[in-house]
């Protein structure tokens, strides 16, 4: 795994090999965050990537200059592998990793966040409720952007907050917000 742009640019992170997850791929991410770069100010943007896994989109984020960037696993060897990871990478003020499920977290924050992420698992049955959960809650702020990654068999396409679809190869993002974008 590698952070595509920014300050961490080519920093090449391994993953222990008994991880058993589905990153997002590089063609995806960078395809992502081109998109990301015309619909965001990075350096005035706090994010939240839920599920987190390997904290990949969370060093991207960091690289790319957000303030800060909470990152939920529930997964105790992930969240040790982000916290370890935003040390050796020197955005551990920027990184902040919790440790949690994330249907609790999204009950228990109180916090919004300019850009929101989620790459839950694919066969994950409550995924297609998460951005009904994430934007009644009030996590996404005021012109904030949700991305959620699913697979190719779900749209989001009928949800009100519904703002466009975008597919890399057997990657699948459909974006949210909560105003009408300019």
């Amino acid at each position: 795994m590698r952070v595509i742009s920014g300050t961490l640019k080519g920093r090449i992170i391994t993953v222990p090999g008994y991880f058993n997850l589905r990153p997002t791929t590089d063609l995806a991410k960078e395809s992502l965050f081109n998109i990301l770069n015309n619909l965001i100010d990075f350096e005035s943007t706090t994010a939240l990537d839920l599920f987190a896994g390997t904290g990949s989109i969370s060093y991207e984020l960091a690289s790319r200059g957000c303030t800060m960037v909470t990152s939920i696993e529930k997964n105790y060897n992930h969240y040790k592998f982000i916290l370890d990871t935003a040390l050796a990478l020197g955005v551990k003020d920027i990184i902040k990793p919790i440790k949690n499920d994330v249907f609790e977290f999204i009950k228990t924050s109180k916090q919004t966040y300019d850009l929101i992420f989620c790459d839950p698992p694919y066969d994950l049955k409550e995924l297609e409720t998460l951005p009904n959960l994430i934007l009644k809650k009030g996590l996404l702020a005021a012109d904030g952007l949700l991305i959620i990654e699913h697979p190719k068999s779900i749209s989001f396409s009928s949800n009100p907050f519904f703002y466009q679809h975008k597919h890399y190869g057997s990657v699948n993002f459909s974006m949210f917000q909560t105003t009408t974008p300019e």
